[in-house]
């Protein structure tokens, strides 16, 4: 559905691009969630949301973007694995929700496309 898809190497590519983001986590709150944290969220979140919006989706197309969504959180855990553990910092916090908003539109894409 989107792994293929040219948006998400692009979306892959966004983020290694900005990976120096994730060093530092020296201004971190006590308790702060870390990467996997942050990611599991705001990643679950969108797709609640993206399956919310899309009333229309069928159930194996459901099953189709959990696999998927499966699929880049490990590449994301791939291309992140030394800070996936670190408490992040507001701004990286900012990144992340940008980051997971992005997703959610390579799969709006990839949804607009199968239903035409």
């Amino acid at each position: 559905m989107v792994l293929d898809k040219p948006a998400y190497l692009e979306l892959i590519d966004y983020l290694s691009s900005n990976k120096e983001i994730f060093h530092s986590t020296a201004n971190a709150e006590f308790g702060a969630p870390t990467l996997e944290e942050c990611m599991e969220e705001h990643i679950g979140g969108q797709i609640i949301n993206l399956c919310t919006q899309h009333e229309e989706l069928e159930t194996n197309h459901r099953s189709i973007i959990v696999r998927e969504v499966d699929g880049i959180v490990y590449d994301i855990q791939q291309l992140l694995s030394e800070y996936w553990s670190n408490p992040m910092e507001e701004h990286q916090i900012a990144f992340i929700t940008e980051f997971a908003g992005l997703i959610k539109n390579v799969f709006d894409s990839a949804i607009a496309d199968l239903m035409d």
